[in-house]
This record gives C-alpha cells, structure tokens and sequence, in this order.
C-alpha cells in the first residue's frame, strides 16, 4: 500500500477523546486547543535496540512505543493529552503489520484519555516507531521536575521493581524455576508498561517534591535526580519493592535480587521526593490511584547517588544508559518461535493484561 493509503488507513482507527484537537490525521498538521502549559515529551524506540521481532509483536511494540514517551507526562504530573506517531518500516514490515502496530497504540490511547493526532510513515532499514506526546496544565506550579528534592526529604517509588527486567532475561533465553503464570507475567510486564498517569498527577498534587519516571533503573534514574536537585540521594537496595519472580530470575542468573532490580531498566514506575510530613497524604494518593508506594531512602546535603545494601557491588550499580551499547534480548532458543509474525493480533481496548 501507498504511504498516503497507509495514512489514511490509519486515520479511520483513531478517535479523538475530549474537545481539544479541533483537527486531526488528515491535515498537513494537527489544530489543538490550548491550555496555559503544554508539557512535550518524545521517544524513540528501535529495532534491535529496544526489541527484536522474534521476541516482540508488532502490538507489543506499537505499545510500548506510546507507554514510555506517556511515562514521560506521569513524571511531570500532567494530564495526558495529545500523541504524534511517526513510524519507519522496512520492506518486509506489511499493513497488516503496521496496522496491528497502530492499533495497539491506539487501544492503549483509549484507556488512557489520549488522542493520536497525527503522524507520518516512511520506509527504511529498520523498524522504528517515535511517539511525540503533550500533556497540560493551568498552572506550571502543579508540575514536578527532577530538579525539586530537598535535603531531609524521603525516597518513594511506586509499584514493584525488576519485572520488566526479568522478562527482558526470560525472553533472552535465561532458564528460571517459575511457574508458567509467572514467567508469562513477567513477559507480559516488560512487552506491554503500564505509565503512572494517574499516580503521577496524584502524587503532584499531594506534595512531592521532584519526580522521575524508572526507564533506566533506579541506579541511573535516581542518579539523575540527584545531579538536576543537586543534592545526595541515598537508596537502601534491601528496602527495594520486588515484583513476583524476580528473586527467581535474579537468582538464575547469579545475582542479588535488590542489585538486579536496582540496575533493570523499563519498570516505568515512578521515583520521587517528598517531605516527611507528606507521607501519609501521598500514600493515600498512591493508594487512590491503584498502586502502592514504598519509601526506600532519603535525600541529604552534598550530590550524587549512594546505594546502601548487602551486595559488596552496591557502589558500582549502574542502569541502563541509552545509547551506551544497549540492546535488546537475542531471539528465543528454538522450540520457543516467541510472537513473531502474530499481525492478525488485536488487542481489547480496556484489558491491561495481567501485569
């Protein structure tokens, strides 16, 4: 199919959500009705960097791609608005293939309140999809940075930690004693993040003081909240929440259960600061937005990153650092064809799956 066939193949599955977007898909360019602050993020995920397609589905993908540049806005606290997707596609990447790709985005954009207003599509080498996103705010007071932890402030994070990293090592071949619904949950955490929006508008305005989503791990992440407050950011590893089946995973793999979690990467829960005396009003919006949150340091005077455990390598911990030489998992061992070309997958509009 014609690219502009594509296109517009791709403007009939996608519904506008809200009064904002005044034009759509369509046009040279999409109309939106403003707020006072748009809050702009965007990702890029590749192939054979972030995901193979011996590994991934084409919904897996054209997921994650919306969820992490969505988990950018969670961070800041805004309300999701607005998503631009542009995709390459390599000559044996088919419309059916990009369809599924782009429905899965678009499911994911209902149960979120987004609108994909746009986007392009061009060949290429390799399969590529980037995800411009804007979020909104009336007043840019309500937002959160990662430039707000003060000294004497707690370390929270949502959620459960180290389930998208296990399944990234289960999908590269890592044998583990898990139980069949664990090992899928695990899979099904790293192929398809869930962002924080809720929780992270939520803990914003309950009080926290600097936030950032975990796309890298907690050893990069906090890290980089640390340098941008410019204060010293302490981790106790042994106070880490594990999601179900990493200790199995970890152990399999001949590591500590706490360093592993610590350096995995895509859990995409949220990291924050807050004063002691928010505590308990931020546990109550954490509770009120369906998630957990679990204090696991503080924040002094001085600057960096010091991560406190039982693993003798706690000082030397790092997360993934994009571009450093990352890749993604090596295709499954044979007997294990994994979801490659699954294209007549649909994905239900309303079910996250069992992460």
């Amino acid at each position: 199919m014609a690219e502009l066939s594509l296109i517009e193949s791709f403007a009939r599955l996608l519904r506008a959500r809200g009064d904002r977007v005044v034009r759509g898909p369509g046009d040279d360019a999409a109309v939106v009705r403003a707020r006072p602050f748009a809050v702009t993020s965007l990702d890029t995920v590749v192939e054979g960097v972030h995901f193979r397609r011996a590994t991934h589905s084409f919904a897996d993908i054209g997921h994650a791609a919306l969820a992490s540049a969505l988990s950018d806005l969670a961070a800041m606290g805004a309300e999701p608005g607005e998503a631009y997707v542009g995709l390459v596609r390599p000559d044996d990447v088919s419309d059916e293939d990009a369809r599924v790709l782009v429905e899965a985005a678009e499911a994911l954009a209902e149960r979120t309140g987004v609108t994909i207003a746009g986007g392009d599509v061009s060949g290429g080498p390799a399969l590529a999809v980037t995800v411009a996103v804007t979020g909104w705010a009336d007043d840019a007071q309500v937002l959160v940075g990662r430039d707000g932890a003060r000294a004497g402030e707690l370390l929270g994070v949502t959620g459960e930690l180290g389930g998208s990293g296990a399944g990234l090592r289960l999908l590269g071949g890592l044998e583990a004693d898990l139980a069949p619904e664990l090992r899928s949950a695990l899979l099904h955490r790293h192929r398809r993040p869930q962002p924080r929006l809720e929780a992270g508008l939520e803990l914003a305005r309950a009080g926290a003081g600097a936030m950032i989503d975990l796309s890298d791990g907690i050893a990069t992440d906090a890290r980089h909240l640390a340098v941008r407050s410019g204060v010293a950011v302490v981790v106790e590893l042994d106070a880490l929440p594990l999601a179900e089946g990493v200790a199995e995973v970890a152990g399999a793999a001949g590591e500590d259960a706490a360093a592993f979690a610590a350096g995995a990467g895509e859990d995409f829960e949220l990291l924050l600061s807050a004063p002691a005396q928010r505590r308990g009003a931020l546990e109550r919006a954490a509770a009120e937005a369906g998630t957990t949150l679990t204090w696991i340091g503080e924040v002094g005077p001085g600057r960096g990153l010091e991560l406190r455990g039982r693993t003798a390598a706690a000082g030397e911990l790092r997360g993934y650092e994009h571009g450093a030489g990352r890749r993604a998992p090596e295709p499954p061992p044979a007997g294990d064809p994994g979801p490659q070309r699954r294209s007549a997958e649909r994905v239900p509009p309303s079910e996250p799956g069992p992460a």
